[in-house]
């Protein structure tokens, strides 16, 4: 049943507005917390399915691009089927993945059921948000989305430590098969509540040129950087092709887009000033917080001898000072210039990087906790600012597809920094492993020493040397990881000036799911 097209639909009340909200949160929670939960199980999941950890991180990236590649699909889907009627789709497809991901014999099965659980994810974050606001009268719109970003911003704590139990105790299998009760419960409640409220529906032209450029372009590019290391960049065939196919489809892409009548993506609003520095921005901040929060936990489990557990315990805190402030910072988001504060939450990332750049592998767990719980001031003050630039000041009608646009472009971003964080670690491994051995000679004190006191210690001169090799292995990935977190910080300080190029305006009533969409990006 679809109500009338144009026919705002009245406010829901009492229990069913209640249970409508809570569905609603439940269906987000699942989808955030299976962004998270995985980070702190790369280690197990890779070795149960006999590849290395870094081949793991394609668990990350297949899920993200994925996202990214069908959150331009949700108006079309929305106005071809109804908002509720895709939302619960979305969900029940999002519980049918979940299950597979558990059930998988293989990394490559892993990695195809965690795309197509990216792709069915796509609608879920944007509809959630829309759903929601047509259950509340206006004057309360403010408080539905604080509410929706909460549950956004609880699921990142959650999820490395319900990731490490599960990993440790269980079988990695059920940190997707958790999302099976919540996601059922969700669409049934979600369905029992809207389907009365269901948005009319229409056919509208899509895309398919687009969309196919889209997905080719997107794909090569992930692909070459997930493979790149193993196959020796572009040495390799392969890496090759799939560069050469990744530049022209882009191309293609843009000169398709900027002609179609009705473009899968807009990119018509690159022309406007807020928008691409605000988009630039995002993603490459976006981009080397995800390729941070991914390394960290594989450093501590393949190097610092953490179990899944303690992994997920470092990463949870990076959550409390986001849960305390965001809703003060987006009550008060007017009241500064939103340049000021997301250069604020620029300046402690790249503090905390830097603390985390002066690691060694003595430092005990409050020393790496500390930048951790730290953390968690700049992203209350990184999201919900700067969507206000990028989205500020636009027309009504220009709102949902600039944000589909820049929230596309953020979950690109965090799947490529990913894939490039992890690559630059293994490289500086390599190098600080061959400049570290270098040291290990006949004419070194330190050496002589070393040796010296394993053979008092009663090993063989083949033990000897092997458990020098680990320490150097150890020292190795200490100092890569170093590099890698340093040069982060010094990125997010570049990132600053490209901030102040904006001129942000207030963000109208249209802007409200946007800014909530920026509070969801925490995760």
């Amino acid at each position: 049943m679809s109500s009338p097209a144009n026919t705002p639909l009245a406010p829901l009340q009492g229990s069913a507005r209640l249970w409508g909200t809570i569905a609603l949160s439940a269906a987000t929670f699942m989808n955030v917390l299976d962004s998270s939960i995985a980070n702190v199980s790369l280690p197990a999941i890779a070795g149960d399915l006999g590849v290395s950890p870094n081949q793991g991180t394609w668990v990350i990236t297949s899920f993200g691009v994925a996202n990214a590649i069908a959150l331009p699909l949700t108006g079309w889907l929305s106005q071809r089927f109804g908002q509720v009627r895709l939302f619960t789709m979305s969900v029940l497809l999002f519980v049918l993945t979940s299950w597979l991901c558990g059930l998988a014999p293989n990394m490559e099965s892993l990695i195809a059921m965690r795309a197509a659980q990216g792709l069915v994810a796509g609608p879920m974050m944007p509809l959630a948000q829309t759903l929601l606001l047509s259950s509340y009268p206006p004057a309360l719109a403010g408080l539905a989305m604080a509410m929706w970003a909460m549950t956004t911003l609880v699921a990142p704590v959650m999820g490395p430590l319900l990731g490490g139990w599960i990993t440790d105790h269980i079988h990695w299998g059920w940190i997707f098969f958790i999302n099976i009760p919540v996601g059922l419960l969700a669409a049934f409640a979600t369905w029992t509540i809207y389907k009365k409220r269901e948005t009319a529906t229409r056919k509208l032209p899509i895309d398919t040129m687009g969309l196919s450029l889209l997905v080719i372009a997107v794909g090569a590019l992930q692909m070459m950087l997930d493979r790149g290391r193993e196959l020796d960049w572009f040495h390799s065939a392969e890496i090759i092709t799939l560069t050469i196919t990744s530049v022209i489809a882009f191309g293609f892409f843009i000169i398709w887009e900027l002609t179609d009548e009705h473009p899968v993506v807009d990119l018509k609003l690159l022309k406007m000033r807020n928008f691409w520095t605000g988009t630039v921005a995002m993603s490459v901040a976006y981009s080397l917080f995800m390729g941070n929060i991914v390394l960290l936990p594989l450093w501590l489990q393949q190097y610092m001898g953490y179990t899944s557990t303690q992994a997920g315990m470092m990463m949870a805190p990076v959550g409390i000072f986001a849960i305390i402030l965001s809703p003060w910072v987006g009550k008060n988001v007017s009241r500064f210039d939103p340049r000021m504060l997301t250069s604020f939450a620029f300046v402690v990332f790249a503090l905390v990087l830097f603390m985390r750049s002066h690691f060694n592998t003595l430092a005990d767990f409050d020393t790496i906790m500390i930048p951790t719980v730290v953390q968690g001031v700049a992203v209350a003050f990184f999201f919900i600012p700067l969507t206000t630039i990028t989205l500020g000041g636009l027309p009504p009608e220009k709102i949902p597809s600039a944000s589909g646009l820049s929230s596309f472009a953020r979950i690109v971003g965090g799947s490529f920094g990913t894939s490039i964080a992890i690559t630059v670690w293994q490289n500086r491994i390599a190098l600080h492993h061959a400049q570290l051995s270098e040291l290990v000679n006949r004419g070194s004190s330190a050496a002589n020493g070393a040796l010296a006191g394993f053979d008092a210690a009663g090993m063989s001169q083949e033990q000897a040397l092997s458990q020098i090799n680990r320490m150097v292995d150890q020292q190795a990935a200490m100092l890569a990881v170093n590099d890698v977190f340093y040069a982060s910080a010094i990125i997010f300080l570049m990132l600053i000036p490209l901030v102040w190029l904006s001129r942000p305006k207030r963000m109208g009533g249209a802007g409200a799911a946007g800014a909530a969409d920026a509070a969801a990006g925490a995760h």
